[in-house]
């Protein structure tokens, strides 16, 4: 007798940085159930209602949103909210009948994993983060696994349930090896020439980016190649600046696909500290200068970045230091091979780069 397909809910979503690490999940998991039925839950307006029916997958949508810290009239909405949407993921559940319920952060994570809980689901927490949001460690007292990037999270949860896999990353974004050359040619740039890339998320980093324009005399004077992804609402300011320089070794951009042209040209990284972000660094195995997101979520970016620098992975600048750290910091690396080959050492011991894998191993000993 065959045994009959596997249901599984995978929640979450709102950013790359959920949304990418669910992807992985899943596909990995459908390679080793192929009849298995995957249904995504996320938040409607949110970027997973796009991205998961684009990766072939299907998707409910949860009337969800978080609970600002400050005074908000969206706050009188966020109890409304949350019963429906604690409403419409028992129905969906009741409808789907699954046999595992994933959540990987974001808005419509806590519903859907709360209810799995009441209805006896078994749970897995996948948290990205060294220093978890609130909803993962009220989840995880019903989860029956917590798979997590960073040693030492038996501060948030229980110890017995936590598995380390580290993040699930693109595999094709951070194979870089023996690309340079063809990078070069992308970017319009010198092979031999030491390259600065400037990351700050698929929108870009205006504290970073004002760095960086206010500097572009330094990368001239240094001769530095710069490779900038501006994000879109910056990229006028960036351009501008490119050329009133004359110097064809800057080279802004919205938005860059080819990351693995874009590391592999790297000799030297400055981004922020996002938990995939970090995870895709760690695999490049380039010095990176972390600058975290101070508005992030209980701060969880500088949390990130600060357990890299513990380890002499990474150097940490805070926000509102950049613009007049960035000199002297690149002067230091440009001139200390030996301090960017310890860096680059240090990363690539932090990386896992089969997490998915292992995640997937966990999930399948539950079902």
């Amino acid at each position: 007798m065959c045994p009959q397909p596997k249901h599984i809910i995978v929640s979450g979503g709102g950013t790359g940085g959920h949304i990418f690490p669910a992807l992985a999940i899943a596909r990995e998991l459908k390679k080793r159930l192929p009849e298995a039925e995957f249904l995504f839950i996320g938040a409607k307006g949110r970027m997973e209602m796009e991205k998961v029916p684009e990766a072939g997958f299907r998707i409910e949508g949860l009337w969800i949103s978080g609970f600002r810290r400050e005074l908000s009239p969206d706050n009188l909405l966020f109890p409304i909210k949350l019963l429906f949407s604690l409403f419409k993921s028992w129905r969906i559940q009741r409808k789907f009948k699954p046999d595992l319920v994933i959540g990987v952060g974001g808005y419509a994570s806590g519903p859907a994993l709360r209810v799995a809980g009441w209805r006896g689901t078994p749970v897995v927490i996948q948290e990205q983060n060294s220093y978890p949001g609130v909803t993962n460690r009220l989840l995880s007292r019903k989860a029956a696994r917590i798979c997590v990037a960073y040693p030492g999270m038996e501060r948030f949860f229980p110890k017995e349930k936590i598995v380390l896999t580290g993040n699930p990353i693109r595999r094709e974004m951070v194979e870089t090896e023996g690309k340079r050359g063809k990078a070069a040619e992308f970017f319009g740039l010198d092979e031999k020439r030491l390259t600065v890339l400037v990351v700050g998320g698929s929108q870009g980093a205006l504290a970073i980016n004002e760095a960086v324009r206010s500097n572009l005399e330094f990368f001239r004077a240094m001769e530095l190649q710069l490779v900038w992804q501006t994000g879109p609402a910056f990229f006028a300011q960036a351009q501008a600046g490119a050329e009133e320089m004359g110097s064809a070794s800057i080279k802004a951009i919205p938005f860059i696909r080819e990351m693995d042209l874009a590391y592999a040209m790297a000799d030297i990284v400055i981004s922020r500290a996002g938990a995939i972000a970090s995870a895709e660094l760690a695999a490049v195995g380039k010095p990176v200068v972390f600058v975290p997101l101070p508005s992030a979520a209980e701060d969880h970016q500088m949390k990130n970045a600060r357990a890299f620098e513990a380890v002499g992975a990474a150097l940490v600048v805070p926000n509102s230091k950049i613009q007049e750290a960035l000199p002297g910091l690149l002067k230091d690396l440009v001139s200390d091979h030996e301090r960017r080959a310890r860096l680059s050492e240090n990363i690539r011991k932090l990386a896992i780069l089969n997490a998915a894998e292992k995640i997937c191993d966990e999930i399948l000993t539950l079902i």
